[in-house]
């Protein structure tokens, strides 16, 4: 499995996405500051994901949240109470 998700740091409240074949995993190396675009916004916690059985799939739905505001707007819509808390 293939997991396109978004964590929210807590120190600065912005939100990251990413896609990753594990997860726990991928969160561990955010919060232990080993990935370089967001060792200085730990730590942070995880909002959302989905999964996905391929790649492909994957990589085209990170694609799109991240640059296709439109995209991400209507899915924040739908999450709204996950990210604020």
């Amino acid at each position: 499995m293939y997991y396109v998700y978004i964590l929210r740091s807590i120190k600065d409240k912005k939100l990251y996405i990413g896609y990753t074949n594990n997860l726990q995993r991928r969160i561990k190396e955010h919060n232990s500051k080993l990935n370089q675009s967001t060792k200085f916004r730990t730590p942070f916690k995880l909002v959302y994901y989905e999964a996905y059985a391929n790649l492909s799939d994957a990589k085209k739905r990170e694609y799109n949240l991240k640059l296709r505001a439109k995209a991400l707007a209507q899915l924040l819509r739908r999450i709204r109470n996950s990210v604020v808390s």
